[in-house]
């Protein structure tokens, strides 16, 4: 087998079903690793067995998560379903249980000392996790024309399971987010000097129904990446968004000078984003809405969060202090 060809061949479907670059990589390496650890059998030679057994040593051998299984099945049963179109027969390999835990998240005044930690566009893009509930991807995706300042709106495009929503544009950013955006629209005339620059990376179907959209404000990143870059499927030079551990390191580092002992990250802005809202009394539907959750109970789980000692009980070693004087 040859391996190149084949692995170009499941990248030319994973485009035609329009899945993003990152699940390409992700995908892709999932089931070269298949190969691999099958002695670098083609895939049409094996089947639910052999995915069993991989799957098992990842388990039982690799101790991965219980996710790093489900992603790994997510993607051999693409290879089987979309790629190849070989039914797996007698294959009944269950995606592994994922535990119920409970988010991590910030008080009012936590989340205030964070974010007071952070500067320039660090602190932009954290006030946009935590004020409109943005996952960190939906931030760094955000383009000049998904900013409504007309509705006070943020329109997030493409979220999680490839749906558009609408959340809260916080009125408090808007000044900051005019001042970044004449920094993009700046970075763009200087980029439009660079020979062979093809303007920011957008889907190649809207490329070719708005062929000059790459080249327009609007279609901007409001956080650009410092230069452009050969794009990974085209092979132009194109205009990306700032990497994830841009932000990720810089919130590491503030969550250590503001002294918050949390396991906190990027996403819990998004979690405090949600509790806070429903401390204040906002129907749980809205919330979802605003979360972009297909499923209400993904957003109940905040509920629970609220419920600190929901039942009310006193324990006996308060209790005994308060009788004995401990």
């Amino acid at each position: 087998m040859k391996r190149s060809v084949f692995l170009n061949h499941v990248r030319e479907v994973i485009r035609t079903n329009q899945l993003s670059y990152s699940t390409e990589k992700t995908y892709i390496s999932w089931i070269y690793r298949f190969i691999v650890f099958h002695g670098k059998r083609h895939p049409d030679e094996m089947g639910g067995k052999e995915i069993a057994d991989f799957l098992t040593n990842l388990a039982a051998e690799r101790k991965v998560s219980a996710s790093t299984q489900n992603q790994a099945l997510n993607a051999l049963v693409f290879l089987y379903k979309r790629v190849l179109k070989i039914p797996l027969e007698n294959f009944d390999f269950m995606h592994a249980k994922i535990g119920k835990r409970l988010p991590v998240v910030l008080g009012r005044d936590e989340a205030f000392r964070l974010i007071s930690s952070l500067e320039g566009e660090f602190h932009l893009m954290a006030s946009l996790l935590y004020g409109g509930g943005l996952r960190l991807s939906e931030c760094l995706n955000l383009r000049v024309k998904d900013i409504d300042f007309g509705l006070n709106e943020i329109i997030v495009r493409g979220g999680k399971g490839n749906n558009d929503r609408r959340t809260i544009l916080p009125g408090v950013l808007v000044p900051q987010l005019n001042l970044q955006i004449e920094k993009t629209r700046l970075r763009l005339e200087e980029n439009l000097m660079l020979k062979g620059f093809r303007g920011a990376s957008i889907p190649e179907g809207l490329v070719r129904k708005y062929p000059n959209a790459p080249m327009e404000l609007a279609w901007q990143y409001i956080f650009p990446s410092r230069k452009p870059a050969i794009d990974p499927r085209s092979g132009l030079l194109k205009q990306h968004y700032r990497h994830e551990s841009y932000l990720q390191k810089a919130v590491k580092s503030a969550i250590r000078k503001a002294q918050i002992n949390k396991s906190a990250s990027c996403h819990t802005f998004r979690h405090s984003f949600a509790t806070h809202l429903i401390e204040d009394g906002y129907d749980i539907r809205t919330v979802q809405e605003l979360l972009g959750h297909t499923d209400v109970r993904s957003t109940m789980i905040y509920t629970h969060v609220l419920n600190r000692n929901k039942y009310n009980v006193q324990s006996p070693l308060d209790s005994m202090s308060l009788e004995k004087g401990i």
